[in-house]
C-alpha cells in the first residue's frame, strides 16, 4: 500500500495520480438511470440532460452527464465531513453555529458544505468573538492568502485548496485571489442512444451511441434522449375536474370566489393538488453502455502553491495530496447513490496510477486503511514543519441580521409567498 515517503516523492516530481473507474447501474447493465437535469436553452422548452459528443478509442459517441465535477467535489466534501464526524479525522474547517438561534432544521453549517467554502457568504456575514467575520484576524489571514502564500488556507480550511476557491467578494471587486481546483472528478455515462431533432422539435435521426450517424454540425439541432419518462396521479377521492375551485396568489382556495378572498380566480382541481393527473411522457431518463467515473488528483497544481520555504512547500502540498486521496476513499466507502433512480456499482476495481512526466504511468495500491494512515502521517508532517493546523474547527456566530433572512425566509416558505429563485423569471 501506498506510504507516506511514497506520496511526498510523487507530489515533488510525477504529474499526477488518476483513476478511471466503470461504473454499471445498480439494477444491472442497459437498467434505465435518471441523469440531472437542467433548464433549456429555450424558454417554452422542459429541462433536459446534459449532452456530448466524446472521441473514445476513435469514434465520437454520445455522452451524458451524470455527476458534474463541481457536483463531485460536494459529494466528496459531505464523505470528507462525515469521516470528521464519525470517524475523528482531524481536517481543518470551520462552523457557522445556528443552533440557538431557533432556525427549523438548522444547526450548523461548515466550511465542507458551504458553496463556496471557506470564502461564502455564511462566513462573511458570521462573527468571530463578536467581531465580523472578514474584519477578525482569521478573516484578515484568509483575505490576504495568495498562491503563493497559501498557508492561511491550509491551516484553517485545505479543502479550499484541493477542490478550489475564490474569494470573489474580495478587493477589486471581486478581484480577490483565485486557487484552482487541485482535484477534478466526474461521471459520465458512455454510448447513450439519443434522438437528433430540429429545434422546433421535429426529429431527424435517431442515434444509437457508436453505431451514431456522423455527428450534425449545424445550429439548429436539438439533443434529447431515446429513454422515456411516464407520470400520471389517480386521485382516491375521486374529484373531478369540472369542480368549481377558486385560487388567490397566495395560495389559498375555496369552492365560492367570495370564499376564497380577494382576486380570486377560477382554476381546475388540479392546480390545488387535488384530483386526477392525465398520464404524461417526457424525453427523460437514459440507458447507456456503461458509466465512467474519471478522478485526477494533480501534483502539477499542486506545485503551484507555495507556502513560504521549500520545506513547508513540500509537507504543506503533501498534505493536499493525501487529503485528495482520502476524498476518493471516503466517497467509495459510501458508494454512488447520485440521486433516485441513478445508483450506480463499480464493474470490476479500476486501480489508481500514478502519471510520470513523460506520461508513462504505474499502479499505486491505495484502500481506505492506507488512505486514512497516510493523511494522519502527513498531517504530523506539516505540524512539524511550522503549520499551525487547527486540531478543532473555528466556531462562528450568524450575525442577527443573517438569522433574521433566514426565519424570514423559512416563514414566506411555510406561507407560500416565497417567490421564486434568483434565476428563475
Amino acid at each position: 500500500m501506498i506510504s507516506f515517503s511514497q506520496l511526498e516523492k510523487m507530489v515533488r516530481g510525477d504529474a499526477a495520480l488518476r483513476r478511471r473507474q466503470v461504473l454499471q447501474p445498480i439494477g444491472g447493465p442497459g437498467d434505465k438511470i435518471f441523469p440531472p437535469t437542467y433548464p433549456a436553452d429555450r424558454r417554452d422548452a422542459p429541462p433536459q440532460h446534459v449532452y456530448e459528443v466524446r472521441k473514445i478509442d476513435g469514434t465520437e459517441i454520445w455522452c451524458v452527464l451524470l455527476d458534474s465535477v463541481q457536483s463531485q467535489a460536494n459529494r466528496m466534501e459531505e464523505a470528507l465531513l462525515t469521516a470528521v464526524r464519525e470517524e475523528g479525522i482531524r481536517i481543518p474547517h470551520l462552523i457557522v453555529d445556528f443552533k440557538d438561534h431557533g432556525i427549523f432544521g438548522l444547526s450548523e453549517i461548515t466550511s465542507l458544505d458551504a458553496p463556496h467554502r471557506v470564502y461564502d457568504a455564511i462566513m462573511r456575514d458570521s462573527l468571530v468573538d463578536g467581531k465580523p467575520f472578514m474584519q477578525s484576524e482569521i478573516g484578515i489571514r484568509l483575505a490576504q492568502a495568495k498562491p503563493d502564500d497559501a498557508s492561511a488556507l491550509l491551516e484553517l480550511s485545505p479543502t479550499a485548496l484541493l477542490f478550489g476557491a475564490w474569494h470573489s467578494t474580495g478587493g477589486g471587486g471581486g478581484l480577490g485571489a483565485r486557487f484552482a481546483r487541485c482535484l477534478v472528478s466526474e461521471i459520465m455515462a458512455i454510448d447513450v442512444p439519443v434522438e437528433l431533432g430540429s429545434a422546433r422539435g421535429q426529429q431527424n435521426d435517431t442515434r444509437q451511441g457508436a453505431n451514431a450517424l456522423p455527428l450534425r454540425r449545424d445550429i439548429d439541432s436539438e439533443v434529447r434522449t431515446a429513454g422515456r419518462r411516464t407520470g400520471s396521479r389517480m386521485d382516491p377521492l375521486g374529484i373531478q375536474r369540472k369542480v368549481e375551485v377558486f385560487k388567490t396568489d397566495d395560495g389559498s382556495w375555496d369552492v365560492s370566489k367570495d370564499g376564497a378572498g380577494k382576486g380570486a380566480k377560477q382554476v381546475r382541481p388540479s392546480e390545488i393538488n387535488h384530483g386526477n393527473i392525465a398520464p404524461t411522457v417526457a424525453p427523460l431518463g437514459i440507458t447507456c453502455d456503461h458509466a465512467e467515473h474519471t478522478f485526477v488528483l494533480s501534483f502539477a497544481a499542486m506545485r503551484r502553491l507555495r507556502f513560504g520555504s521549500r520545506d513547508r512547500d513540500a509537507f504543506g502540498r503533501t498534505l493536499i495530496a493525501a487529503l485528495g486521496l482520502l476524498a476518493l476513499a471516503e466517497q467509495d466507502l459510501r458508494g454512488y447513490s447520485l440521486r433516485s433512480r441513478c445508483d450506480l456499482v463499480p464493474h470490476g476495481l479500476a486501480p489508481l496510477e500514478v502519471v510520470h512526466p513523460d506520461g508513462t504511468a504505474d499502479i499505486v495500491e491505495v484502500d481506505l486503511d492506507s488512505a486514512r494512515h497516510v493523511y494522519e502521517e502527513a498531517f504530523e508532517a506539516a505540524q512539524k514543519a511550522g503549520f499551525n493546523l487547527a486540531t478543532d474547527p473555528v466556531r462562528l456566530a450568524p450575525q442577527d441580521k443573517l438569522v433574521y433572512l433566514v426565519k424570514e425566509s423559512q416563514r414566506l416558505a411555510l406561507s407560500g409567498k416565497g417567490g421564486e429563485a434568483e434565476d428563475e423569471k
